[in-house]
């Protein structure tokens, strides 16, 4: 029974009008504490306290608010009228959509709260075949830019939507009665919606026409298939059904024809009963695939195209003459072994070059590909280089009257960029659908601000027989309207575009309902086989036979974090490390070791550990491209250098990301290879580089790897050994020996991560869902050559000094003594040194939450602790930055907070604003400057999981728990979840034989674990 006594301090208070009552209700001290006067006291330093007792005292105790003297901010809240009914404060609801820009495509799930999108998840509903990559996650972050068009303009001025109508129709008609050129200019669409009310628009407007443009052209890719299968689209190979993949310059773990190959890639790249895919990679950049590859060569464009001619030859019979090459060998080889694996063979080619697509069909039909044969079809790219030519000359000629963009940046993103913009000043009214007022924008008459697609309605074909939704999952934050919705006002249609596309969607819901495909986001409505087709493969073969050489060949690419560059103002991508370079906050010209020291240009780490390089001058066909700076990358091909589109905007951008230089003003006639004239300039430029260590050295227990054939054939001690420690003078292994006590954790859940160096392809989606999830700051360029990144997850990209890891481990182990040839000091200098053509492996780290944590023991204030479910967790608020724990900590993985990242016009990025901040995740506190933080393993989320359990009666389910990189990981690479669990699957992986954990003779016990890499060599 409860008691209702009252108890009273003193007999004051039972005088309600005292002054002293009510001083005290008020404040807990009757007199201010002269903080001033005690920190100035000089006698404080002859005091006796130690350092560790202060900061003990400070940590534990009210000590720490009083010296400070803080007070928490004020936030005024506005509570809800009338709450609606489907938002339940403090609980995130999730809208099935989909991404689609014109360049990334993704099926998505985006997790809001209070009405706000926070984060990007994958849809992994049956159909959902495009996961996101870092472009999509990082995408919502592009919702909340401060920079966005928030208004239509006329001329520059605001203007409202009536006005914009008004001034279109009226041109419409005036070009209409003059028999005057009407243009739409588009990226590609994918849409049947929008398809339909564009063929609408055409047939009111006789002389329109739409033009469809890709700022990264695969126009010769869709003109092959186009001869060969009777429709604009490309081939949507499955690699999981090829055991022998060959690829000549496509990169298809990067942006290859779209990308979203390396999900089936992944597949069959898990050693399973003995087998596993063999992969050739042909190229030149070094790639995500190339690193990826069994066997890398790295070859000119030129010789490129020779190698796929030789390879036509060898499974075709012909015997057409091609040049000898300096890779004729393995040529030869991969040929030979793509015939033997027959309809599991398959080769691909991101050769910019109609012959050189025609052959890839032609040697896939020869080998009758089942990768080939059961692809579908995919809508994602449609763009025409010969209709967009043809575009900027009838603007320059004065012939197009009326010009609407939607989804597009010529200015910036065309060669003649500068000659479309004077173009734009000969057509009468030029309109361009834009959610920022870009380069195109300002020299156009109308910019139409456009909202994010987290605010728009629209459908998809991404690929024949897929139909997808996108739904807004927030009402739009701005003034805008959707291009879709102007066309229809153009075209007098009635009604909502929601109404639009719900009316003609019934041709491709199959067997399901409009609300079951709104609510999954897509549906299968149909597709089928690829029916063959044929063309006059002789006669390419003979064409890309007679193929020549440059002294240099410049080759452009797109960037893992960049893209095109339509999100180039997004800081989350700006501060992405490069996964082979780890670079971040620019783009540079990549070239070998050879071709650096005969220009004389390079590299080199300056004494506050920051990379410095070279400048160069580019000149393509006349056009230069001033102050490229240099980065030295193993693996390029001699004779090509590389570059990154994206980069170098500045309209509509913050200063800070403002970076890097426009490769698109050489992208001469949408060719992505170029001679190139390169000459070396004066000055270094400052990179922002997180990793200037490239090599293992040899350290075969940070990365463990075999070959296909030691795996198959010898035990698991032999090429997975467990590290041994001396005990009493005896070897022992290191698993056996142990400084603490250990505690039971059988008894409830206790979290594991598995990660499959196997299957990760380094592609950076975990680093950006991290990111989202955690409210991780960005800190800028400058903070980040200080070495002040704050990503809780990194992937780390290791080279081989030798050809093989396996060479170096084998150097190391013959090292004998301090000097001379094999002495350990000169040989351990020589392994720092990347091979010319080195073996890659990526190694996702993050806080690897140590049963036996070296952190734990040294916090002299007991900030950071283990809990009882395995993870080692973080008290912010007891932290007092001391960074014991970071210099105790074996894996480097903790990061100090040297600044306060929001509410600080130091760093400008998207903590900074009202705006910016709504993308934070409230589950996720934002920590504050001087503490210390970490990787938490997603306490919140493995919370949130057992609690939804309990709530809903029931025990959780084996794979339920989830961390925001495991759920990001489109390949499989991490797997979370509770080892407890027998039933779950990183339970299973913890007991095969090729699970490992990091340094795992240092005694930590972590709580992550890997595989070991296997290799088909």
């Amino acid at each position: 029974m409860s008691s209702n006594k009252k108890y009273w301090k003193s007999v004051e208070e039972l005088n309600e009008n005292s002054s002293i009552v009510e001083t005290l209700r008020n404040n807990e001290f009757v007199e201010e504490i002269p903080t001033d006067a005690f920190l100035a006291d000089e006698s404080l330093s002859s005091s006796s306290t130690s350092r560790r007792d202060f900061l003990k005292y400070v940590g534990f105790s009210t000590a720490a608010a009083t010296l400070a003297a803080c007070e928490g901010p004020v936030h005024k809240s506005i509570p809800y009228v009338v709450q609606p009914e489907t938002i339940i404060p403090g609980v995130a609801d999730y809208y099935a959509t989909t991404m689609f820009d014109g360049f990334d495509f993704a099926n998505l799930l985006i997790k809001t709260r209070e009405g706000r999108p926070i984060k990007v998840e994958n849809n992994r509903l049956t159909g959902a075949k495009f996961a996101a990559n870092a472009r999509a996650h990082a995408s919502v972050l592009s919702l909340y830019d401060s920079l966005r068009l928030q208004n239509p303009k006329i001329e520059g001025k605001n203007a409202s939507w009536s006005d914009v109508n008004t001034r279109v129709k009226a041109s419409l008609a005036e070009a209409k009665a003059s028999g005057k050129q009407v243009v739409l200019l588009t990226s590609t669409l994918a849409s049947p919606s929008t398809e339909r009310l564009i063929a609408d628009f055409i047939a009111k407007n006789p002389t329109a026409k739409h033009v469809v443009y890709d700022a990264i052209s695969e126009s010769a890719a869709l003109d092959a298939f186009e001869t060969v299968y009777g429709e604009r689209g490309l081939a949507d190979y499955d690699f999981s059904k090829a055991a022998m993949i060959v690829s000549i310059g496509a990169d298809f773990l990067g942006d290859w024809q779209g990308g979203g190959y390396d999900s089936s890639y992944a597949q069959g790249r898990v050693p399973q009963n003995g087998k596993m895919s063999k992969h050739f990679q042909f190229e030149a950049n070094m790639t995500l695939s190339g690193a990826a590859a069994d066997k890398r060569v790295p070859m000119s464009v030129v010789d490129q195209k020779l190698a796929l001619v030789k390879i036509y030859n060898a499974l075709t019979g012909s015997s057409i003459a091609t040049a000898k090459t300096a890779h004729d060998a393995v040529i030869a080889k991969a040929a030979e072994q793509l015939k033997q694996a027959g309809s599991k063979g398959l080769l691909v080619s991101g050769i910019q070059d109609k012959n050189a697509q025609l052959l890839v069909f032609a040697i896939n039909q020869v080998l009758k590909s089942e990768a080939l044969a059961q692809a579908g079809v995919r809508y994602v790219r449609k763009g025409n280089n010969a209709q967009v030519a043809q575009l900027l000359k009838d603007m320059a000629a004065g012939a197009v009257h009326t010009l609407i963009m939607s989804g597009v940046n010529p200015v910036y993103t065309l060669a003649e960029g500068e000659a479309f913009a004077n173009a734009l000043g000969k057509v009468k009214l030029s309109v361009s659908f834009t959610q920022r007022e870009d380069e195109t924008a300002l020299k156009s008459t109308i910019a139409a601000a456009a909202p994010h697609y987290l605010e728009s309605w629209n459908d998809h074909v991404l690929t024949k027989g897929s139909y997808s939704l996108t739904q807004p999952t927030i009402r739009p934050l701005f003034n805008t309207k959707q291009f879709q919705e102007a066309l229809m006002t153009w075209n007098g249609v009635a009604g909502t575009y929601y109404d639009y596309i719900k009316a003609g969607a019934a041709g491709f819901l199959g067997s399901s309902t409009w609300n079951q495909a709104l609510h999954d986001g897509l549906t299968v409505y149909g597709g089928g086989v690829l029916a063959g087709g044929t063309a006059d493969y002789a006669a390419a073969a003979s064409a890309l036979a007679a193929s020549k050489g440059a002294k240099f060949e410049l080759v452009l690419y797109s960037k893992t974090g960049m893209g095109d560059g339509q999100q180039a103002n997004n800081p989350w991508l700006q501060e992405f490390p490069d996964p082979i370079t780890r670079v971040s906050w620019d783009n540079y010209l990549t070239l070998s070791q050879a071709d650096a020291d005969a220009l004389k240009v390079g590299n080199n780490i300056v004494a506050n550990g920051g990379l410095n390089g070279s400048y160069v001058t580019l000149t393509v066909n006349g056009a230069t491209l001033k102050n490229v700076p240099v980065i030295v990358q193993p693996g390029q091909a001699k004779g090509t250098v590389g570059l990154a589109f994206g980069y170098g905007r500045k309209a509509a951008l913050k200063e800070e990301m403002q970076v890097g230089v426009n490769a698109y003003t050489i992208y001469k006639n949408f060719n992505d290879v170029q001679s190139v004239e390169i000459t070396a300039e004066s000055g270094e430029h400052e990179f922002a580089c997180v990793q200037s260590h490239k090599t293992l050295m040899g350290r075969g227990d940070i990365v463990k790897e075999t070959t296909l054939e030691i795996f198959n054939t010898k035990d698991a001690e032999i090429w997975n050994p467990v590290p041994v420690v001396s005990l009493d003078h005896k070897e022992v292994e290191a698993t056996k020996v142990d400084l603490w006590e250990s505690f039971d954790r059988s008894i409830g859940h206790h979290f594991n991560l598995s990660i499959d160096l196997n299957s990760c392809t380094g592609c950076g989606a975990c680093v950006i869902a991290c990111h989202a999830e955690n409210n991780v700051p960005v800190v800028g360029k400058s903070e980040v050559r200080r070495s002040r990144d704050m990503h809780w997850l990194r992937i780390d990209r290791y080279y081989s000094s030798e050809e093989t890891f396996a060479d170096d481990v084998a150097k190391k182990k013959d090292f004998d003594g301090l000097f001379g040839d094999k002495g350990s000091l000169g040989g351990f200098g020589q392994m720092e040194n990347p091979a010319e053509n080195p073996q890659v492996v990526f190694q996702p780290i993050m806080c690897q939450h140590c049963n036996h944590a070296p952190c734990e023991t040294v916090c002299p204030v007991a900030a950071t602790s283990h809990g009882r479910q395995g993870q080692n967790q973080m008290a912010y608020n007891r932290c007092v930055g001391t960074r014991y724990c970071a210099n105790n900590c074996p894996y480097k993985v903790r990061r100090f907070n040297w600044f306060l990242y929001n509410h600080n016009d130091e760093f400008n990025f998207h903590m900074n604003d009202d705006l910016g901040r709504m993308v934070v995740n409230p589950d996720v506190n934002v920590r504050s400057r001087g503490v210390m933080e970490k990787c938490s393993m997603c306490i919140q989320k493995t919370q949130l999981t057992i609690l939804t359990a309990k709530r809903e009666g029931r025990p959780v389910e084996a794979n339920e728990f989830e961390t925001a990189c495991s759920a990001a990981c489109s390949t499989g690479a991490m797997v979370f979840g509770d080892v407890n669990n027998k039933e779950s699957e990183v339970a299973q992986l913890a007991e095969s034989n090729r699970m490992y954990h990091l340094l795992e003779h240092v005694g930590t016990k972590p709580n992550v674990f890997y595989h070991v890499k296997v290799r088909n060599t």
